[in-house]
């Protein structure tokens, strides 16, 4: 008995309802192996696998281990059977194939995770497809019952016998959900992105060009602003909109260390002194009160910054800078597409930066950015910067930088941008559904729903506080104790990276934005801001979690994230009422 190559199929573990033919031919009288059964003598397993053009390898790191032929026959076949193979494929192919089709690279371990390594060793071409999720969990296969490998699912894997009785405790792959993926929505406008790549490429006009010129009007437009300039990122964004303020050395600018480094490195980059408030413990955004008490005589700036895509109330944030003559430069690196008041963000200030990286709301194909603005002139200014300072060809008037955008980044940008309200529209869905199902949670502080900054938001990022257990009576159940000691003056946070190491290990996998605030970077020594100075920023340092999300996160992929925080937390509910 033989296994036919053009027949190969995979099993139900990765695809349900198919049949896999053992015999010389295809015809209506060939036996059929239905999905998730495995044959039922060794000899068969190998068969089974015969085809695939890696089984010699995972045999020969597998034949290091310790386990009896049975058990490493079964594993390899496990391993194995999850692909359609070709004798004529090479790793490559299998690969393409594998992604085209989401298939997983299975991880059919036991404890310690030795298969694991000898599958990951034998094939290093396709374990980059393993992060993918199949649509079928393994989980979901039925049961193998055979005559001489008895197994029985359960919680934690499937328990394998081999021929002589002994028994290997395999742990079943569980879904893997990562932080942001892009696969599905490249997917879905891949014709339509590669259209536009293509005409850019033959068009030979790489630099400038109508495709910015269409993208700059278009974003200009969806912002509520007369002008919109295109830029190299986020950062030169907001380098530029300082600079086309006037602002540079011997000035301030008052903005929160609680965002990313490049804020605060653009007004150091200008020659201009940062200045740093705290933040608001429910919304996370610069505390106005503080940012109002902080303006001295050389204070020339604000900068709010719509962290993890929430408005900062930009009502009353232009009141101050008004009563005080201020400039305001929104950093909307992370907010593209939110609104404040019904006002997009972006339009309230003086300059609007933007960020177009390929995890925000409106990411492009590598790094880009835009500023916009009411004013003509600044926005002409602005302009003159990103080219060197050249008001027409060959004519410098002051020093600028080489800070455009591309016209590949800008095509790729314009397939996208039509579709930017959807996706928010998306990300907010996803963040309901969080709040629903993950309230009440012991130990879990959720985004506040209620505040005004909630109407409007962007959802970037859904970002969870994970607090500190008091020590005599840990929710961790004591598992958080052999966290490293706090580093740069930091409150502990044993609690938070013991949470996002289990989430790790069960398939969920988060971001920390940010584990260190930007005053206690050892590029802000010398402003000597000690541990203590922005005690809530610092907290939050300790405390912040960023849970999977992006438009296309599935409904099985959220689930998985909700089921297994539900099982961490409730389990660590229940070891604390045993020590109360």
């Amino acid at each position: 008995m033989v296994l036919t190559p053009s027949t190969m199929l995979p099993l139900g573990s990765v695809l349900p309802a198919f049949s896999l033919p053992i015999a010389t031919g295809t015809g209506p009288g060939a036996s059929h192996l239905s999905s998730g059964e495995l044959p039922q003598q060794p000899l068969l397993l190998m068969l089974l696998c015969s085809h695939c053009p890696f089984v010699k390898h995972i045999e020969a790191e597998l034949s290091r281990l310790d386990l009896d032929d049975g058990d490493r026959v079964s594993l390899v076949a496990v391993a194995s059977n999850s692909w359609i193979t070709h004798p004529e494929d090479g790793p490559e192919a299998l690969a393409r194939q594998a992604q085209a089709n989401g298939w997983r690279f299975p991880y059919c371990i036991d404890q310690e995770q030795t298969l694991a390594k000898a599958l990951r060793a034998a094939c290093p071409s396709l374990a980059a497809t393993s992060a993918r999720p199949s649509k079928r969990c393994w989980q979901e296969a039925p049961p193998v019952q055979t005559s001489r490998h008895r197994s029985a699912a359960t919680s934690n894997g499937i328990q394998a016998r081999s021929p002589r009785g002994s028994a290997a405790r395999l742990k079943v792959p569980a879904m893997q959900v990562p932080p942001f993926s892009l696969s599905q929505q490249l997917s879905d406008l891949g014709a339509e992105l590669d259209n536009a790549v293509l005409r850019v490429l033959r068009s030979g006009q790489y630099i400038g060009g109508s495709e910015i010129q269409r993208f700059e009007e278009a974003f200009a437009a969806s912002i509520g602003s007369p002008h919109a300039v295109g830029c190299n990122s986020g950062t030169d964004a907001l380098i530029l909109a300082l600079r086309g303020l006037g602002i540079g050395p011997g000035d301030e600018v008052i903005t929160a260390s609680f965002s990313f480094f490049a804020t605060a490195e653009a007004i150091s980059a200008v020659g201009a002194t940062p200045v740093f408030v705290d933040v608001d413990p429910v919304t996370y955004l610069i505390d106005l009160a503080q940012a109002e008490a902080a303006i001295t005589p050389a204070t020339k700036a604000l900068i709010p910054v719509h962290l993890f895509g929430r408005p900062v109330d930009m009502d009353a944030l232009m009141t101050i800078a008004k009563r005080h003559g201020l400039k305001v430069v929104e950093d909307c690196a992370q907010a593209t597409g939110a609104h404040w008041n019904g006002k997009p963000v972006g339009s309230w200030g003086d300059v609007g930066c933007f960020s177009f990286f390929p995890t925000k709301n409106l990411g492009g194909a590598g790094d880009g950015g835009a500023v916009t603005c009411c004013d003509a002139d600044l926005a002409q200014r602005m302009r003159e910067l990103a080219v060197h300072g050249m008001p027409r060809r060959y004519l410098h008037t002051e020093l600028g930088y080489n800070s455009r955008l591309d016209a590949l980044q800008a095509a790729v940008l314009n397939v996208k941008l039509p579709h930017l309200g959807h996706w928010v529209e998306k990300r907010s869905a996803i963040a309901a559904r969080y709040q629903e199902a993950l309230a009440g949670l012991h130990g879990l502080q959720l985004p506040d729903p209620a505040s005004a900054t909630a109407v409007g938001h962007g959802w970037n990022q859904f970002v969870v506080r994970v607090r500190l257990c008091p020590e005599n009576q840990p929710h961790c159940a004591g598992r958080c104790d052999d966290a490293p000691a706090s580093s740069f003056g930091l409150p502990s946070s044993r609690c938070r990276d013991w949470l996002k190491q289990s989430l790790q290990e069960q398939g969920v996998n988060t971001i920390i934005y940010y584990p260190i605030p930007i005053h206690r970077q050892p590029a802000y020594e010398a402003l000597g801001l000690a541990p203590g100075s922005l005690p809530i920023t610092e907290q939050l340092c300790s405390e912040v979690l960023s849970l999977p999300i992006f438009p296309e996160l599935s409904s099985d992929q959220q689930d998985r994230v909700i089921a297994v925080l539900r099982n961490l937390l409730a389990s660590t509910t229940q070891a604390e009422r045993m020590v109360a």
